[in-house]
């Protein structure tokens, strides 16, 4: 087959922007840089796609093969192309975002990369560009879980209010109104209270919910709107 002349190479990348939600903190997954340039210092889950591979499957083996997790939905999220983004070599990098309970997937994690879960707001300066992937993502995150209920997906099957507030406001780096934020989410209908309670952070305990699931993909694409300027 014929080649475009005149043409020079352009390597292409995949990076996965990695969320998850242990319970109590926001978290992002990141690994420390396996090769020159920048060996040893922490970078977002990137490698390169494959000839004949779609970035959607390079993003999925990447994923797996430096951390061990699997079946995991990411979304495409933007495409960063600045010509000098890699020292080495010119590369377009198209990266990807998803969000997991980390509890789920903590028994997939791998220690061939040693990939490691740090708090949102304690994660250290990262290669390259992938701070901005980390900026945009968050932006992104931001602003659908204002019109949808995207962060339940973070949670446990059982889970409190305070965990949901919780994530709201490392989500959103506020402090929300407790009584105002638990009217906005009672009113929904996609909570189903339990007659249990979690009983370890206070004497007097906070009762379980679970998610009403056909509730939950009735009102996935409704505008919720729990935070009021997304």
């Amino acid at each position: 087959m014929a080649k475009y002349s005149a043409q020079h190479r352009v390597l292409i990348a995949v990076d996965c922007i990695i969320f998850g939600f242990d319970g109590a903190e926001l978290k992002l997954l990141v690994v420390q840089r396996a090769l020159e340039p920048q060996i040893g210092n922490w970078s977002l889950m990137g490698g390169f796609v494959e000839e004949g591979e779609d970035p959607n499957d390079a993003a999925s083996r990447v994923l797996y093969k430096l951390t061990g997790l699997k079946d995991v939905y990411m979304e495409q999220l933007s495409v960063f192309g600045r010509p000098n983004r890699d020292p080495v070599e010119r590369t377009i990098s198209v990266a990807y975002s998803a969000l997991i309970n980390i509890k789920e997937y903590e028994t997939q994690l791998s220690d061939a990369y040693r990939a490691e879960w740090i708090p949102l707001k304690d994660v250290p300066a990262l290669i390259f560009d992938h701070d901005e992937m980390v900026a945009a993502a968050k932006v992104h995150l931001r602003y659908k879980a204002a019109l949808h209920p995207v962060l339940f997906e973070l949670l446990p099957e059982k889970f409190t209010i305070p965990q949901i507030m919780a994530l709201y406001e490392q989500v959103y780096n506020v402090e929300l109104d407790k009584r105002n934020f638990m009217r906005k989410l009672r009113s929904t209908g996609l909570l189903v209270k339990q007659a249990d309670k979690d009983k370890e952070g206070s004497r007097k305990g906070a009762f379980y919910y679970k998610l009403d699931q056909e509730t939950y993909k009735d009102k996935f694409s409704s505008f919720l709107h729990f935070i009021p300027q997304p």
